[in-house]
C-alpha cells in the first residue's frame, strides 16, 4: 500500500531561542533538533524511515519560519525514488519565511533509480527581509555500482512565485539530454546550490558572493562544468555536473561556507549527521 506522509514544521523565536514544533501523519518526521551553533540557530534532522519513495507514495512538508528565527534542515541520508509500476511517486516541499527568517535546505541527494516515475517539487514563499539557502542535488541511478539510469522520468520544480522558477524533466530516453554536449554531457550527478532574498540583494552584496564562488570553482577540479550567475536582483544560482554525488557535494557545500560567512557573517557548522 502506498505511503502518504506529510510533516509541519514550523520554527519560531521564543525566549531569545529559535525553537522548532512539529507534527507529522505517516512515516515522516523529526529525528531530533540540535544547537551546535548556541540558540539562535535550530538545527533540525528530518527523516523517512522507509527508506526511499515507490509508485503512488507522497510525502508533503511544509515549513514555515517565523519572523527572526533561524532553522537548518538535514537529512541522514538519500532521498531514493525507486522503480515504478506506473503510477508517480511525489515529493512536495512549501517553505514559507516571514519577516527576517532566514532557512538552511540542506538535504542530502535524490537518488533516481532505473524505472522511476518521481516528481520533487518545491515552492518558497519569502517575506521583506526573509532569506534562504538551499541545496538541491540529482544522482541519476548508481553508476559506480553498474546500475545506470536507463529507463524513467524524473521532474524538478523549484519555484519561488514571481521571482524565480526552475522547471526541468529527465527522460531516461533522451539520450540527447543525457549525453549531449548541450546537456548533461554524460553526467550522472546535477547539482545546484540557492540562495533566495524576499528584497532586492545590493549590488556590491550580490558581486562579492559570485566573486567568491567564482574564484572556489575556478580552481576546483570541476571548473569545466560548474558556474555561478544572478538569475536576477533576488537570486544567486551555483549549478554543476559531476560524474558522482560526492565531488558536486563537496563543492556546493564549500559554496555554503562562502556566501554562509559573507552573506550572513556566520561560520559555517556543519550538521552533525554529515559526519556519521
Amino acid at each position: 500500500m502506498p505511503w502518504q506522509a506529510r510533516l509541519q514544521l514550523d520554527y519560531r523565536v521564543e525566549r531569545a531561542r529559535t525553537v522548532a514544533r512539529h507534527q507529522h501523519d505517516g512515516p515522516l518526521r523529526i529525528l531530533r533538533s540540535l544547537y551546535p551553533e548556541g540558540d539562535t540557530v535550530c538545527h533540525t534532522i528530518l527523516v523517512h524511515p522507509p527508506g526511499g519513495l515507490v509508485g503512488g507514495d507522497t510525502l508533503d512538508l511544509h515549513i514555515g519560519v517565523g519572523a527572526d528565527a533561524h532553522g537548518l534542515v538535514t537529512t541522514p541520508g538519500a532521498t531514493r525514488f525507486y522503480r515504478s509500476d506506473g503510477a508517480l511517486a511525489l515529493q512536495r516541499t512549501r517553505i514559507d519565511l516571514a519577516p527576517r527568517a532566514r532557512l538552511e535546505w540542506l538535504p542530502l541527494e535524490a537518488i533516481c533509480h532505473k524505472g522511476c516515475l518521481a516528481e520533487n517539487r518545491l515552492t518558497l514563499q519569502l517575506a521583506p527581509g526573509a532569506e534562504f539557502m538551499g541545496l538541491d542535488i540529482t544522482a541519476l541511478g548508481l553508476p559506480h555500482a553498474g546500475q545506470l539510469f536507463e529507463s524513467g522520468r524524473f521532474l524538478q520544480h523549484i519555484d519561488v512565485p514571481g521571482v524565480w522558477l526552475e522547471h526541468g524533466q529527465i527522460d531516461a530516453s533522451d539520450h540527447r539530454l543525457l549525453r549531449g554536449r548541450g546537456g548533461l554531457g554524460g553526467h550522472a550527478c546535477l547539482g545546484t546550490f540557492f540562495f533566495v532574498a524576499g528584497s532586492p540583494i545590493s549590488r556590491a552584496r550580490r558581486d562579492t558572493a559570485l566573486e567568491l564562488a567564482r574564484g572556489l570553482i575556478a580552481a576546483h577540479p570541476l571548473h569545466t562544468t560548474a558556474g555561478a550567475s544572478a538569475a536576477n536582483d533576488r537570486v544567486l544560482v551555483v549549478r554543476v555536473l559531476a560524474p558522482m554525488v560526492e565531488s558536486a557535494m563537496a563543492l556546493l557545500r564549500h559554496i555554503w561556507h562562502l556566501w554562509r560567512a559573507q552573506l550572513w557573517d556566520r561560520t559555517a557548522e556543519a550538521p552533525r549527521i554529515w559526519a556519521t
